[in-house]
This record gives C-alpha cells, structure tokens and sequence, in this order.
C-alpha cells in the first residue's frame, strides 16, 4: 500500500481535488484525533474556499474508502484517523478530553490468549480505556 493518505486515495482511484488534497494533507499531518470541525478549522486555514460541508463529505467518502478511521469516544464527537496507522489504544482523559495512544506488549499477547483459550484466532480489537488522572501523580 502507499504511504500517505494522498497516494492510498488515487490508489483506489478516489478522484483528488485541490480541496480533498488540502484534506487529506491535514489528517495526514495530524497526530492526534481531529473531529470534522477540527478539520475544518486546520484546512480553511490552508485553503479558504473549504466549506466545512467538504470536509464532511471528504472524511465521509474517505472513510467508506477505507483510508480513515472513525472513533467515538462517548462524548459526542466522531474523530478520524489514518486507519493504516501502526496498531495502538487509546487511553480517554475524562476531564479534558485528550485521547492518548498507547502499545502494551502484555495487554496484546493476554487479548491473544484469550481469544486461543475461547477457541478464536484473533484478527483485530479494539480497547478505549477512560480515566482520569490519579491525585497522587
């Protein structure tokens, strides 16, 4: 597959416009989670002319086309990111919001123990877990 968000889209023959490149170059640039307003915010500021009815279209075509994620986190925003991005979690701060990516070796292999021991042969998950920052540091 190729490498950026741009590449993937012609890849499945996604007709590219100015608009959708300045788009695909935002989420692309993005390291957190932006929702569609964020978006939009990030991309009329490249471009003007993007109204924030292009940017939903884009991410929702974008999405149906494999190339972005759609999260929801339980506060009432859908969120994207590039669904080619290395495996990771998400840790949720319940007071602000911030999402925090994070990798455990142990959680994966205890996750493909327990899909063995039911009798599965694991082909993906998801784990969102949300907190909140503990008193004592």
């Amino acid at each position: 597959m190729p490498e950026t968000i741009i590449a993937r889209c012609e890849a499945k023959g996604l007709r590219m416009t100015g608009q959708r490149r300045v788009i695909a170059r935002v989420l692309q640039e993005s390291d957190d989670h932006p929702d569609v307003e964020e978006l939009y915010a990030r991309a009329s500021a490249m471009d003007a002319g993007i109204s924030i009815a292009t940017v939903y279209r884009t991410v929702k075509l974008f999405e149906e086309a494999g190339i972005l994620e759609r999260l929801e986190f339980g506060d009432g925003r859908a969120r994207y990111e590039d669904a080619e991005r290395e495996h990771h979690d998400h840790l949720i701060d319940l007071n602000t919001g911030a999402v925090i990516e994070f990798c455990d070796p142990e959680i994966e292999a205890l996750q493909e123990k327990i899909a063995r021991k039911l009798g599965y042969e694991l082909r993906g998950h998801k784990l969102e877990l949300y907190g909140v920052p503990r008193k004592d540091g």
